[in-house]
């Protein structure tokens, strides 16, 4: 009868779990350790034998698992913070943005349905001058095929963007088809703030329209066209409750200033809920969301309404932006590149000191409760 033998040493471990941050330890290659035995008389030969622990020696440092994973996590995660995204980029609005973006030194990504019709597009920004950097904007445009209604082509149009301006809405074509604004407006814009969300982008523009969160005129009439007002306003829920930095732009009456209004009537922002009606220009719509994109310290988190007054002050759209609340400024936290616009007439905080209470004087407080106020007036 053949018996087992089972030989324990301190040099023969299993191989730990955790790893030091510096790598493997390194050591030549092929080297013994001669492990002295009891004297036993059962295993005479125990005496002589030597175990050799062979180890690989690896020229350089290797990484753990976890640091490497870690170093591809963040690289998938980094976005490159010049270049942007934008969706509708042959409308009216969509066409301006683009090359507002173009010269501010952004590469821009623009969504197109097809390549054909950005043609005029690409010609127009063929026209702009050289920027500061000696090169033309069209090296800086990037034409890309996509479709909002199918989510597979979505996330690379996308591509490493780290801002994403939704130009789209229902033309007139889809506003006479019953379901134009659902699929447009909401469909189509939730499945882009979907995978705005899984690109993880650090910042999301969205183009909307003033009275989407009104009940009466002048928004029951625009609901006439089978709800468009109801329907972008569930797209803008949709972006805020993605918990995306977002930027929701509703401005005025669009269809009848040209460029020139601008020369003319000065642009205005006000905030939520504010504004009844104006009209702004497209082009004055795409300096501001340029501007956006640029500085977005001054729009995390806001909801703008733009409109533009023949009487209203020429400021610069900093000054405007910075004048809006931010709905979350707890949570950002800018750069020193990208700090906030500080404006000379802010006023001083006052400082007001409070005689302490003592224990005695403390009084049981009721905790209120409070009741969850709907986003949109048309939960109902």
């Amino acid at each position: 009868m053949m018996e087992s033998c089972c030989l324990q040493s301190p040099a023969i471990t299993t191989v730990p779990s955790s790893l030091p941050r510096s790598g493997f330890i390194e050591k030549p290659l092929g080297y013994g350790r001669v492990f002295k035995l009891p004297r036993c008389k059962k295993y005479p030969l125990s005496r002589k034998l030597k175990v050799f622990d062979f180890r690989a020696q690896a020229s350089g440092t290797t990484k753990t698992n976890s640091e490497v994973a870690g170093a591809i996590s963040n690289k998938a995660d980094s976005k490159d913070e010049d270049l942007a995204f934008v969706a509708g980029a042959t409308g009216r609005v969509g066409s301006r943005t683009v090359r507002e973006l173009l010269k501010l030194g952004f590469q821009v990504r623009a969504g197109v349905r097809s390549a054909q019709k950005a043609e005029t597009l690409v010609q127009s920004v063929k026209q702009m001058k050289l920027n500061s950097e000696g090169t033309t904007p069209v090296e800086k445009l990037e034409i890309v095929e996509y479709d909002l209604e199918k989510q597979d082509t979505i996330a690379p149009a996308l591509g490493n963007a780290s801002v994403v301006i939704c130009c789209i809405g229902a033309g007139e074509k889809e506003v006479f088809d019953i379901t134009g604004p659902y699929r447009i407006d909401y469909q189509a814009t939730q499945n882009l703030i979907h995978a705005a969300t899984v690109a993880k982008v650090n910042h999301f523009i969205l183009v909307s329209s003033l009275g989407t969160n009104k009940v009466g005129f002048p928004a029951a009439i625009l609901n006439l066209f089978w709800g468009v007002l109801i329907w972008k306003r569930k797209a803008e829920e949709a972006l805020i409750a993605s918990g995306l930095p977002y930027t929701i732009v509703r401005p005025g009456g669009m269809e009848r200033p040209t460029d020139a209004f601008k020369e003319t009537h000065n642009i205005t922002l006000s905030t939520e809920d504010t504004l009844f009606g104006g009209l702004v220009s497209n082009l004055q719509v795409a300096e501001l969301m340029a501007c956006m994109a640029k500085n977005r310290s001054l729009s995390h988190c806001k909801v703008v309404e733009v409109g533009a007054e023949r009487t209203a002050p020429l400021r610069p759209m900093e000054e405007l932006l910075a004048k809006i609340p931010s709905q979350r400024a707890d949570i950002y936290s800018p750069k020193e590149s990208d700090a906030p616009f500080k404006s000379d007439s802010a006023p001083a905080k006052s400082i007001i000191t409070e005689k302490p209470i003592t224990p005695s004087e403390k009084k049981p407080e009721q905790a209120k409760a409070v009741e969850p106020r709907p986003l949109s007036p048309y939960t109902a």
